[in-house]
Order: C-alpha cells, then sequence, then structure tokens
C-alpha cells in the first residue's frame, strides 16, 4: 500500500472515532431525554448546546472544505446555539443525523483518491484539506469525550451508571 492510501485510511479511522477514544455513536446511544437540555454542574450549555456545537463546527469546516465562496461565521454565535435554546428530542436526533451526515461527507473528501490532501481549500489561502481534516478529527474527540465525562457527572448513562 503507497503512502497516500495510508495516510487516508489513517484519516479516515481519526475521522470516524473509536480506536484509543469513545466513538460518537457511543457517546450518544440510548442518551436519556430527560437529560438532553440538562446542564451539567457549572457549565453555562446543555447537552444539547454540546452535541448542537459539534454539529455547527463540523458542518462550518465541511463548507470550507467544499466552497470557493466560504464567509467564515461569526465566533462565537455561528458556532453556538443561543444559551435559551432548548431541544426536544427530535431535535436531538436531527442533529445528531445531521452531525453522521457531514461528517460521512468530509471522509469521502477523504477518501476520494482525486483530493489532494496537502492542496488548499477552495477559497484559497494556506490551510490545506490534510489540516481541516485534522481539526474536524481533534475537535471531534475532545468535545465526544467531554460528553461521555459530563454523562457520568450528570448520571446519564442508564445502566452503565450503576457501575
Amino acid at each position: 500500500m503507497d503512502h497516500d492510501h495510508r495516510l487516508r485510511d489513517q484519516l479516515i479511522a481519526l475521522l470516524r472515532g473509536g480506536n484509543a477514544h469513545m466513538s460518537f455513536e457511543e457517546a450518544v446511544a440510548d442518551f436519556p431525554e430527560r437529560s438532553i437540555n440538562e446542564r451539567p454542574p457549572h457549565l453555562p450549555y446543555s447537552f444539547w448546546h454540546l452535541l448542537e456545537h459539534l454539529r455547527l463546527t463540523q458542518a462550518d469546516i465541511l463548507d470550507y472544505l467544499t466552497n470557493a465562496s466560504y464567509q467564515a461565521r461569526a465566533w462565537p454565535d455561528g458556532y453556538w446555539p443561543s444559551r435559551d435554546a432548548v431541544a426536544t428530542q427530535a431535535k436531538w436526533d436531527e442533529t445528531i443525523a445531521s452531525f453522521q451526515r457531514d461528517l460521512a461527507a468530509i471522509v469521502a473528501i477523504v477518501a476520494d483518491e482525486t483530493t489532494d490532501l496537502f492542496g488548499t481549500v477552495p477559497s484559497g489561502g494556506e490551510h490545506t484539506v490534510l489540516r481541516e481534516a485534522l481539526i474536524v478529527a481533534d475537535h471531534n474527540v475532545y468535545h465526544i469525550g467531554e460528553l461521555g465525562i459530563l454523562r457520568q457527572v450528570a448520571n446519564a448513562w442508564g445502566e452503565r451508571d450503576a457501575d
């Protein structure tokens, strides 16, 4: 296997999660509806806010990777829902599905052998596709781990809580 294929395979594994980290699917599995809008102690955001932040950030990077007319969002408002926003179970599920769709699109970009991983993003500048894929993976794993720890703090693991 050549270096290009090995690099793509490693990036895809990193983007999909697992390995040495909790996967996204494990972090959100069987999440109790009663806790969706709960704010863990000493935090200004709820579980859904954190999940929506993951989705919004990843969607922004996907746009950056694919849109020659990309315009950055305002920080922090463009990357977090409003503090008073609440979610229903349907909204929670929609956030998860959208996150998974966008992640699949980023994985497809990385897997596409015509994508120059060292080439710059379509809107120009110095940032490469490789850099953006690594940022997505890094940002996701950080907050997925946070979600897992906060679930434990909030006693939101269900059967796992008894362990």
